[in-house]
């Protein structure tokens, strides 16, 4: 499988609903529309979008599909905040028949994911607002491999 993960946009900082109704800023709709033409433009769009039911991380889903020209994204609730990677990795292995797949979510738990994927010390992977990831595994068993890690700054031109 190949795992595109990213960090949902640049959001509000609070709201008067709480956290999971904090929503996107025009830069975290432009972060995930340049995400979207990035991996277009490398043929390395996905072929099915999961997503946080959390506000900002549903909208960053909702804009990179508009974007990309793919289907709408398809909400989960184990991608809120709180996912654990063992969770994450049983609930990817029931899309198996997907090669590529997309999933958008928060920090630190985005981070974790990947770490625990390619077998890395907590804390060693970073992802910003906006940053997406790519990893080439076999959910649910980890020892992935990094393919990329892009943060938003590096598509601020695009």
């Amino acid at each position: 499988m190949h795992l595109l993960v990213m960090r949902h946009g640049k959001a509000e900082d609070s709201h008067p609903q709480g956290d999971a109704a904090r929503r996107l800023v025009e830069t975290g709709r432009e972060q995930a529309r340049r995400a979207a033409r990035v991996l277009a433009h490398a043929q390395q769009l996905p072929d099915i979008v999961l997503t946080s039911p959390y506000e900002r991380a549903l909208r960053t889903a909702e804009e990179f599909c508009t974007t990309a020209g793919i289907a709408a994204p398809i909400i989960q609730d184990w991608l809120a905040c709180g996912m654990h990677p063992q969770t994450a990795m049983r609930e990817l292995s029931a899309f198996s028949e997907f090669r590529h797949i997309a999933i958008v979510g928060h920090e630190p738990d985005l981070s974790c994911l990947i770490s625990h994927i390619i077998e890395a010390p907590y804390g060693s992977v970073l992802m910003k607002k906006g940053a997406f990831a790519a990893i080439e595994c076999s959910p649910p068993a980890r020892g992935g491999i990094l393919l990329y890690l892009v943060p938003p700054k590096l598509t601020d031109q695009i």
